[in-house]
């Protein structure tokens, strides 16, 4: 093949196994989630949640990498779960606060083995675990 079309070979490209990586793991993630009634996206929002109680969606989206078109639809199907509230600041209107219900923070308890079930699926010792943490991390703030 002409070196030319090189850059165009699936094994040249960063962003293949990115996304096939990405894909494999939260096809990992599924089983554990599953039993808890929650998906992966939903996972992620809750262990924002968790850690800070309540945020805006601003913020939200922000944390996750996620827009207000993706985490409006989801945030939807967890307030009708029972698992948060969405409600507007008392000091600003325009802004959209998610607080976790005591339901929300009951999944908590049953979600707190997963990052140890996760870890048991993924082949790699933990420096090389956050040796990917970090570069992955400063593929994000480069992409800012």
């Amino acid at each position: 093949m002409d070196q030319k079309y090189d850059s165009l070979k699936l094994e040249n490209q960063l962003c293949f196994p990115l996304y096939a990586a990405g894909r494999e793991v939260v096809k990992r993630y599924h089983p554990f989630l599953s039993e808890i009634g929650i998906t992966y996206t939903q996972y992620v929002a809750l262990m924002v949640l968790w850690e800070y109680g309540q945020v805006s969606v601003k913020t939200l989206g922000e944390r996750l990498h996620l827009d207000s078109g993706t985490l409006t639809p989801m945030l939807k199907e967890l307030e009708k779960k029972g698992i948060l509230t969405r409600m507007r600041s008392k000091e600003d209107e325009r802004v959209l606060l998610v607080t976790l219900t005591p339901e929300g923070e009951k999944l908590k308890e049953k979600a707190v083995e997963i990052p140890a079930k996760m870890a048991g699926c993924i082949k790699m010792e933990p420096e090389e675990a956050a040796t990917l943490y970090g570069l992955l991390y400063r593929l994000l703030d480069g992409m800012k």
